[in-house]
């Protein structure tokens, strides 16, 4: 599908099905994939739905959409995050989880601009010097597209029972603003 005019807005409970629908839609593609990430919700389904009523009450969602249909969703967390080490999270960061595009929007570049989009912002708006990711640790092809995105490596968190423990991060004064954006934040 190809994106009409792209509006990005502050997600809330009311988005929390969309979301919903965009994360099963993106396990149901996994499950096709040689890797193991969302097979099923982690730890429990009620867990999942915890985090993100909690990143929604937060403000800390976003999603991306294309009139009514929901093309994107990306949470982005200027907190610590606590599987990063201590000693990172002195420093100003933005955490970004749960970023999943629709695949009806696939190979658009949505999700490397929603990154730049969220790294952009957080150095404007806290001076946040990286934006970091926590990557699925088996799914090697999701830790190839990251460091396409410029993402270093950083190692695995502490915890190795966390099944997105691969750390990986990039210096906010390597991102430029696009010249031809996908998309605007309303």
């Amino acid at each position: 599908m190809q994106p009409s005019l792209l509006r990005l807005r502050r997600a809330t409970k009311d988005d929390y099905a969309e979301i919903i629908t965009l994360i099963d839609e993106a396990a149901g593609w996994l499950r096709t994939k040689n890797t193991d990430q969302w097979a099923q919700p982690w730890r429990t389904e009620e867990d999942r739905s915890h985090r993100i009523l909690r990143d929604l009450a937060a403000a800390k969602t976003w999603i991306l959409w294309d009139g009514r249909v929901s093309a994107a969703t990306i949470t982005a967390d200027p907190e610590d995050y606590p599987i990063w080490p201590a000693e990172q999270q002195r420093e100003p960061a933005v955490y970004v989880r749960r970023l999943v595009v629709s695949r009806a929007y696939e190979h658009q570049g949505l999700g490397a601009e929603l990154l730049n989009w969220a790294g952009l912002t957080a150095r404007q708006r806290y001076g946040a010097r990286w934006i970091r990711v926590d990557v699925w640790r088996t799914n090697k092809t999701l830790h190839a597209y990251y460091e396409a995105q410029d993402f270093s490596f950083f190692g695995m968190c502490s915890d190795p029972d966390y099944p997105s423990g691969a750390l990986f991060q990039k210096p906010t004064d390597q991102l430029r603003a696009p010249a031809s954006p996908l998309f605007r934040e309303a």
